[in-house]
């Protein structure tokens, strides 16, 4: 609900709801870009479809953008905006192992649960691995424990660490998306396969 929420109070209901209406759309637009497909989300990393890239880095070019304007006018506040506590070592551990799964399942968790909803045997399957590995994930954890809090980092912003105002890092990762949407033509040009229909 920001920034609507920084200034007035919604029931939770709304918020729910708000919630829900968000989400459903999310997982509509993930299927009109194609992202029920485990063929065209493997593709990112055999070159020949990097719609993953394109579409992703959009939305986050897009929201970086829009939450700098909104901050500019007074719209939001963005020392109100929740920023993930930094895990370093199990930040490497845990994206060598979703880097895995996603290569080998052909979806992330999100792109799974699309993918599921419209009834894609290959999402099914994928899905009762990722709720395993939730599952072993809990009953190891106190073995675990100390792998997962090494590192510890707190709310770390990029920007921050790196020494640079929001607005520069901004400029910085636009050109940076542009610069990687060129190589990402270039791979699919280099790459290109015929295309494949017959998903599950």
């Amino acid at each position: 609900m920001a920034p609507l929420s920084s200034y007035f109070a919604f029931p939770e209901w709304l918020n729910m709801l708000t919630a829900l209406l968000i989400g459903t759309g999310f997982g509509f637009a993930l299927e009109q870009a194609g992202f029920s497909s485990s063929r065209k989300l493997a593709g990112m990393f055999y070159g020949y479809d990097t719609t993953v890239l394109k579409v992703f880095f959009t939305a986050a070019i897009v929201a970086l953008i829009g939450s700098q304007f909104m901050s500019y006018f007074g719209m939001l506040n963005l020392n109100q905006v929740y920023v993930n506590e930094f895990y370093v070592t199990a930040s490497v551990v845990g994206g060598i192992i979703m880097g895995a799964g996603f290569i080998m399942g052909g979806f992330c968790p999100g792109t799974g649960l699309c993918a599921l909803s419209i009834g894609k045997i290959d999402a099914m399957v994928f899905i009762a691995g990722g709720f395993s590995g939730a599952f072993l994930f809990t009953e190891t954890y106190p073995m675990i424990e100390d792998l997962a809090n090494a590192n510890f980092r707190g709310p770390v912003k990029i920007n921050e660490a790196l020494g640079l105002s929001p607005g520069l890092f901004t400029l910085i990762l636009v050109a940076v998306a542009v610069a990687m949407f060129g190589v990402a033509e270039l791979a699919e040009k280099k790459f290109a396969r015929p295309e494949i229909t017959n998903d599950l």
